[in-house]
């Protein structure tokens, strides 16, 4: 049996409907798990969950507002109801407000934060509630290594990752005694509808590959740009029991953009 074999296990996966999160989801369900795949875009996740059923996986789909605590609550829920269990929590969901401070609106700052961090936060004390029941599970949280170093224009990205990895901390922390293991992945830049947005001509993916010194920015020594699968690679080696003693880790995937800071 393969050490990174999900078969049986149900997987809650956040942000599923494209880039990371559907990467993710792909990667877990070729390695034999059940998925309950979250995002607003229902579009996306009937096409996801389609093409995961092809793989033989049992799919649940829920569209919903991450913004909304009870709609979160009643999805996790509905998957107990539905499976019984959830082995794992994958939170990949995020989004990238850019701007100087001084120019930040409330708004962008407030939203960061709510699916960045709070929204983390709510799904991750609900599962664990249901975890701690069974004294099983695991949780992987995608952050950034923007959390890591700091970035001009994005404060309020990379304010509200470094807040998560510290809840993972915690959270990992409270949870150890119980042998439900929490860590992060921390991925820099990642071909994604994000990362396009961000960089969307060649020479903005040349810039971000060679470094931008007057932005206080090193490149990328390893001289490429992530795939989602790079990164649905590390989540699911540290919720495997390859990773059984591995917990409060912060996994940088980054091809050595931030110098192993």
């Amino acid at each position: 049996m393969s050490h990174q074999d999900f078969s049986g296990q149900v997987a809650l996966v956040t942000g599923a409907a494209q880039g990371i999160g559907a990467a993710v989801a792909e990667a877990l369900a070729q390695r034999g798990a059940h998925l309950v795949l979250l995002d607003r875009d229902e579009e996306g996740l009937q096409r996801q969950a389609s093409a995961l059923r092809q793989l033989g996986a049992d799919v649940l789909i829920r569209a919903l507002d991450l913004h909304d605590a009870g709609a979160i609550e009643a999805a996790v829920a509905t998957v107990q109801a539905h499976f019984g269990r959830i082995d794992l929590l994958v939170n990949v969901a995020g989004v990238l407000h850019a701007g100087d401070t001084t120019e930040l609106s409330d708004e962008a700052w407030e939203d960061s934060f709510a699916i960045n961090t709070t929204a983390v936060f709510r799904l991750c004390r609900a599962v664990s509630r249901h975890m701690l029941a069974r004294s099983s599970g695991t949780i992987v949280t995608v952050g950034s290594n923007a959390a890591h170093v700091p970035r001009l224009g994005m404060a309020a990205y990379a304010a509200s990752k470094a807040a998560t990895a510290h809840l993972m901390r915690c959270l990992a922390l409270e949870l150890a005694p119980h042998g439900i293991r929490c860590n992060t992945v921390s991925p820099g830049s990642t071909d994604t509808p994000m990362q396009r947005a961000f960089a969307p001509t060649s020479e903005h993916v040349e810039t971000v590959l060679r470094g931008a010194p007057e932005r206080y920015r090193v490149g990328i020594p390893l001289g490429r740009i992530a795939t989602p699968q790079d990164i649905a690679e590390g989540v699911c080696f540290l919720a495997s029991p390859q990773a059984r003693h591995i917990t409060m880790h912060d996994l940088l995937i980054d091809g050595g953009a931030t110098l192993g800071a």
